[in-house]
């Protein structure tokens, strides 16, 4: 990372590339010192988008699959074939919010400045995860920090789904 980060001691961060995204292209989420941690495979499949997140050795981890036709944007985080969470764009004035359901377990939520990656997930008012855009100096590179004990890969594939739903109507 090319700037300091305001993170309290114990947060593991990461780094990804806004907009490389696009289908059919693979993309490498990076930790703070630079190396490729996790991959992400962007698949068209008829109606659906659909992103594997694989480890290192191509282990796949999660698969993230989104109806391209749909009222109200919704994305699913698959682990294993089963479903592990969902996250869903809300309906919010002057505000970008997003509710992450996690299967059997908390519901979070996102807010903040989605568009310009800088917003926070919380979990019953507490931060999980910061995404912020601000701590590179690279226009199209921005920057996720995951408290301690967080599901690293299910909060990266919570953040993969904001950033492709963020400029979605809904």
């Amino acid at each position: 990372m090319t700037e300091s980060k305001p993170l309290e001691n114990g947060w593991t961060t990461f780094q990804l590339r806004h907009q490389l995204f696009s289908l059919g292209e693979d993309f490498w989420i990076q930790n703070a010192g630079g190396e490729n941690v996790y991959k992400a495979d962007s698949k068209a499949m008829s109606l659906r988008e659909t992103f594997v997140v694989a480890d290192v050795n191509d282990n796949e981890l999660a698969t993230i699959e989104a109806k391209l036709l749909s009222l109200q944007p919704t994305m699913k985080i698959l682990r294993g074939g089963k479903l592990s969470a969902t996250v869903k764009k809300a309906i919010a004035l002057f505000k970008q919010k997003f509710s992450i359901k996690v299967e059997g377990g908390a519901e979070l939520e996102a807010q903040g400045n989605v568009l310009k990656h800088e917003y926070q997930i919380t979990s019953g008012g507490k931060p999980v995860a910061t995404i912020s855009k601000q701590w590179f100096s690279l226009d199209d590179t921005y920057g996720i920090a995951l408290a301690p004990g967080q599901d690293e890969v299910l909060l990266l594939c919570a953040a993969i789904c904001i950033d492709e739903m963020a400029e979605t109507p809904g």
